[in-house]
């Protein structure tokens, strides 16, 4: 029997980026999926809101390219540019033609020529808790609003792309990730990333039917 492949274009960076194409690439669902395209964060431009994001904390230089240089290694086509551009329409409606995308951590809006592009849709992995949806830990730093508000753990969100800020159809919700006490914002993407890329690759897999 002939395995379904769905292709597939990653909108990320830092360690949920990489554990992302990671264990789609790697992972027990690898053959369902061929990546065919990565967006990532360049921290040195405006546009990707560093700032307000996880790379306004003390992080290494080396932790800004996780996600380009191993797409590079492994010979994917990559951009790290803007991608509200003549220049990105074009290569992601021409050459990349995903069937569905994923972002996670990616400092740029996805507007609505590329979440409706995607036959099968454009979704995001968001940090939160329970707390009905919309979470109040949409925007763009939630790890330290969570910490700020005292809550020893997290989950992930999985939820499409639309037009406002964290706010499409919540498709799924993870398993719990403890906090620690003594965390940071970038130790926490350190400690959630692996799960909540297995989880988000499981659901999408589950979500369009190629897998279980």
């Amino acid at each position: 029997m002939e395995i379904q492949r769905l292709n597939i274009a990653v909108f990320g960076s830092f360690y949920r980026g990489y554990y992302v194409l990671d264990e789609l690439l790697h992972g027990p669902l690898k053959d369902h999926f061929n990546v065919v395209g990565v967006a990532s964060d360049d921290v040195s431009e405006s546009f990707v809101s560093g700032q307000v994001r996880v790379w306004q904390y003390p992080h290494l230089p080396e932790e800004e390219l996780l996600v380009e240089r191993r797409s590079n290694e492994l010979g994917l086509p990559f951009y790290k540019g803007r991608v509200k551009s003549d220049f990105f329409y074009n290569m992601y409606e021409q050459q990349w033609v995903p069937d569905i995308c994923i972002s996670a951590t990616f400092g740029q809006r996805i507007d609505s020529r590329l979440f409706n592009f995607p036959r099968l849709g454009f979704f995001n992995i968001h940090p939160c808790i329970e707390d009905g949806w919309p979470s109040k830990y949409a925007g763009p730093n939630p790890f330290q609003a969570l910490m700020d508000d005292g809550h020893n753990h997290t989950k992930a969100a999985l939820h499409r792309v639309d037009d406002g800020f964290d706010t499409g159809e919540l498709v799924a919700m993870s398993s719990r990730v403890a906090i620690p006490p003594s965390a940071t914002v970038v130790d926490m993407h350190k400690i959630s990333s692996p799960t909540f890329a297995r989880f988000a690759v499981s659901e999408l897999a589950r979500l369009t039917g190629v897998a279980p």
